[in-house]
């Protein structure tokens, strides 16, 4: 039986006041955000299980509304078609679109800070007058939601920062960089579609046992994961509550999740056990990446997560927008006062979780490398990332041909 992770969630107006310097009015408002302070560190640090929500965001239904149907329908153009629409509202992907036995397709904007606050309104001018047809909102949305995860991210370090203190943390919001991206988690029934506009209705016909095993080729000999295990490397990632879409060719509808929960899974290494996130509609995920908790000197921890498919239902996909914040690239890692510990947890932990769960689950840790094996002291952000790519994707990476 899967077992359940409700997050702790937090209001969007508290976070803002545990963000400013302006003091409580009463004795009680101190009190109650005393307590929410100490809940954030305790999911978020050593003992919690390095993530939580956020609501009560401005806008936080109508813009993932508008954004996150257009994943599907990106998917399943043809190659020619999408190249120039993502042009035209200057997204990029990191997934190879002309592969048609992927199983998620991304697209991706990058921007720095100072060009996110400085080109915010000229590029929401652009975005709406590039295309007239259904994805003329693509890139006013894409913006406009990043925008909006980006704050949230960026209030949250801030209250990080307020409650770590200290050199250990050196107030590295001051310079993040982030990438968005919009994700569909292909259904079976999206890849057969994706085939028979490609090669023709006849060959595709018979093809869905096929497509089954080259989807396991693809996705670790796993068709129960959508996205297999690793640990994002930035500070926070920041995600949307997702959305289920259920196909009949190329008509869709939006649907409830079939399980209540997320789909998104992590490891919790105080547990000792794998946990399904449940989050509400309309809320905002934030996770905890590599950096955050190296910067921290081990004070807020990262989460090693994985995002499962739901079984038996071939016609089910799942939408979502990512925003992953960064350090700069030029950031250099202190390994002083990290506790040594840490950078073996997943063998150590995994280990035992494999021995007590009797192949449930299947050696994440073999999958997983250590950050022993990526991260050396004074290292720049740029050199861990490369090396974290390299050693999961890389010709000979644990995740390579998976």
């Amino acid at each position: 039986m899967e077992e359940i992770l409700q997050l702790y969630e937090v209001q969007y107006s508290d976070l803002v006041t545990l963000m400013s310097d302006q003091n409580p009015a009463t004795v009680e408002e101190i009190e109650r955000l005393e307590l929410i302070s100490k809940a954030i560190l305790q999911n978020l640090g050593r003992d919690g299980p390095g993530l939580l929500s956020i609501n009560g965001v401005p806008k936080a239904r109508t813009l993932p509304q508008t954004l996150l149907p257009l994943a599907r329908k990106l998917a399943l153009l043809n190659n020619d078609d999408r190249k120039r629409i993502l042009k035209d509202h200057n997204l990029g992907s990191d997934v190879p679109l002309k592969n048609l036995d992927r199983i998620v397709s991304s697209y991706a904007m990058q921007m720095k800070y100072d060009q996110e606050f400085n080109s915010k309104i000229k590029g929401e001018e652009i975005a709406r007058d590039v295309d007239g047809g259904e994805f003329k909102d693509l890139g006013f949305a894409f913006q406009q939601l990043g925008f909006c995860m980006m704050k949230l991210g960026l209030c949250l370090a801030r209250v990080c920062d307020k409650l770590i203190g200290g050199s250990s943390w050196n107030r590295v919001y001051c310079n993040l960089a982030r990438q968005r991206r919009l994700i569909h988690y292909h259904s079976v029934a999206d890849n057969i579609a994706i085939k028979e506009a490609a090669n023709g209705k006849r060959r595709a016909r018979g093809s869905k046992v096929n497509l089954r095993e080259n989807t396991k080729l693809s996705d670790g000999g796993n068709l129960n994961l959508w996205q297999q295990w690793h640990y994002d490397y930035g500070i926070f990632t920041i995600l949307t509550a997702p959305m289920f879409m259920l196909s009949n060719g190329n008509d869709e509808q939006e649907c409830e999740s079939p399980s209540g929960h997320t789909y998104l899974q992590v490891f919790h290494p105080e547990a000792n056990r794998v946990l399904m996130v449940k989050a509400p509609k309309g809320s905002f995920i934030v996770q905890v990446g590599e950096s955050a908790d190296v910067l921290s000197k081990g004070r807020v921890r990262a989460t090693l997560h994985s995002v499962c498919r739901p079984a038996k239902m071939d016609n089910l996909s799942r939408e979502t927008f990512v925003v992953f914040l960064q350090p700069a690239w030029s950031k250099t890692f202190s390994l002083s006062n990290y506790p040594i510990e840490r950078l073996t947890l997943v063998d150590r932990d995994l280990e035992s979780r494999n021995e007590e769960s009797n192949g449930s689950t299947q050696k994440i840790h073999e999958i997983v490398p250590p950050l022993f094996s990526r991260l050396r002291h004074g290292m720049t952000f740029a050199e861990f990332s490369r090396e974290t790519t390299k050693q999961y994707y890389g010709g000979h990476g644990l995740q390579s041909n998976r």
